[in-house]
């Protein structure tokens, strides 16, 4: 048995489904899945989480707490030297996603053991797959792993046989943040090769990056899914409002085709555990409805996906 701790809600993901979650003994403030993740202790704090804020507002103060002090979380220390963990799950893909490597790596060097650090940062969806190896070989559930690798993977590769029959691969805008713009990256661009169509905006197992909505009005987009990071669909709803104002924004082929859907990236997208698989199938269910019905977005009240109309 080890003690863990976790401080990525990624990472609490690829616990659980490895059979460890029992294990856990401390998650970060937004691990909310499985449940059962809400009765752990958190032992991290993000001052403008679950604040109200506007999505212009949230990324001025996370540019400016992050020139100011390196990072935009705090680490309850007291709390993390009580729980003795074993093993500290944690990343160094990026900065506003969780706290940083490099800050929990020497933390850890103070800990008695001092226990392990995993470092979580994949790029693809490959990387994923070897995320879920790592987490495993660290807590002593390989053979656990190649199992819920191989049911993933046979999941992937349905999703890819199916889609490659497709013709039509349609120009898909997968935006990560509105107020400024952001394209997807990392894995996104790829997620919607493989569901049968192709992000002229995105980068490709690099960062999301900030771009110019007049490349946005350029591309010409088919369809639009916004994928907004940390941001369940009730959230991205109020963004929406503020893209529609966009200057242009009614001239693009998925405004004039109601061909804008609204996912809870929060849960799925953004998030690089078991639950990207999902994220790929809601995609083919975007991108092509009547070849992947049994992904399309069951009405509003979907928690995975709404379309705009």
């Amino acid at each position: 048995m080890h003690r863990i701790v976790s401080l990525l809600p990624a990472a609490t993901e690829i616990a659980a489904a490895l059979g460890l979650l029992d294990q856990v003994v401390g998650v970060s403030h937004e691990c909310d899945f499985p449940t059962e993740a809400n009765e752990r202790p958190r032992v991290t704090r993000c001052a403008v989480h679950g604040a109200e804020l506007a999505s212009r507002d949230v990324d001025e103060w996370v540019c400016r707490t992050l020139h100011d002090n390196g990072s935009i979380y705090t680490i309850d220390e007291p709390l993390l030297r009580k729980l003795e963990p074993d093993v500290i799950l944690t990343q160094k893909l990026c900065d506003v996603c969780a706290v940083g490597y490099g800050t929990v790596a020497k933390l850890a060097q103070t800990l008695p053991g001092p226990p392990r650090v995993v470092n979580l940062e994949p790029t693809s969806l490959a990387d994923i797959f070897d995320d879920i190896r790592r987490v495993a070989d660290a807590c002593g559930a390989r053979e656990r792993a190649e199992r819920l690798i191989v049911n993933l993977s046979e999941r992937v590769e349905n999703v890819r046989r199916r889609a490659a029959k497709i013709p039509d691969r349609r120009r898909c805008f997968v935006m990560e943040w509105i107020d400024p713009p952001f394209c997807s990256g990392h894995w996104g661009p790829e997620l919607v090769e493989i569901a049968g169509g192709y992000d002229p905006l995105g980068r490709k197992h690099q960062p999301s990056a900030q771009i110019e909505w007049q490349e946005v009005v350029h591309a010409q987009p088919e369809i639009i899914v916004l994928a907004l990071c940390g941001y369940d669909i009730d959230r991205t709803r109020r963004d929406y409002e503020v893209l529609r104002r966009f200057p242009e924004f009614d001239s693009l082929p998925a405004a004039r085709r109601d061909q804008i859907y609204l996912v809870n990236a929060s849960a799925y997208f953004a998030r690089p555990g078991p639950r990207i698989v999902d994220s790929l199938e809601i995609l083919a269910g975007i991108l092509h409805q009547e070849e992947f019905p049994d992904f399309a977005s069951r009405g509003p009240d979907d928690p995975r996906v709404v379309r705009i109309g």
